[in-house]
């Protein structure tokens, strides 16, 4: 499954061409701010205080909180995505079951799992329009695995009591779909 740009809106320039240490201090500001507040209710004041950065510097490096948000989103997903492998072949149903295993396994060991189960609580509906990455879709077999597989996702994080359910329930489904 592959994602390809969509309508996401990058940082600037000025912001790219930091030092690595002022990013790193900029982006562990948005993952707080973020972890911590929806995407409605975050606020730069938060953000440029803990970052110890002026408000003007802020949006020199991001137009809006929306993209502040989708820079973090895509810095989380490039540092926790565990591949789903794809060979010209939809795989066997327990070798997406053990992707999806492995990156809700991902997820929970890192720093942004308070992140990213906000991000399925709120934001990700905040951002449904065209700034959500598009996802180049080969079958109708390949999009049945991935709705699947990011439904189960979503249904870890938001309910890690029930994660063996949902793994469960992928597999039953999988195997179904792909027999």
């Amino acid at each position: 499954m592959s994602r390809c740009g969509g309508g996401i809106k990058m940082p600037s320039t000025t912001f790219k061409n930091l030092n690595r240490q002022k990013k790193e201090l900029i982006t562990n500001a948005l993952l707080t701010e973020f972890s911590q507040h929806s995407l409605a209710s975050a606020q730069v004041a938060r953000i440029v205080k803990q970052a110890g950065i002026a408000r003007g510097a802020f949006y020199k490096y991001f137009a809006d909180l929306t993209e502040a948000y989708q820079y973090l989103y895509q810095v989380a997903i490039l540092e926790i995505h565990t591949p789903i492998t794809r060979a010209n072949h939809i795989l066997a149903a327990s070798d997406y079951v053990n992707q999806i295993k492995a990156f809700v396994d991902e997820i929970n060991g890192s720093k942004y799992r308070d992140f990213m189960r906000l991000h399925f609580q709120t934001n990700e509906g905040l951002l449904r329009d065209n700034t959500q990455p598009q996802i180049k879709i080969h079958s109708a077999q390949e999009w049945s695995v991935m709705v699947l597989s990011h439904e189960t996702i979503k249904d870890c994080l938001l309910h890690p009591n029930k994660q063996g359910e949902a793994i469960e329930r992928l597999s039953k489904a999988l195997t179904a779909l792909l027999q």
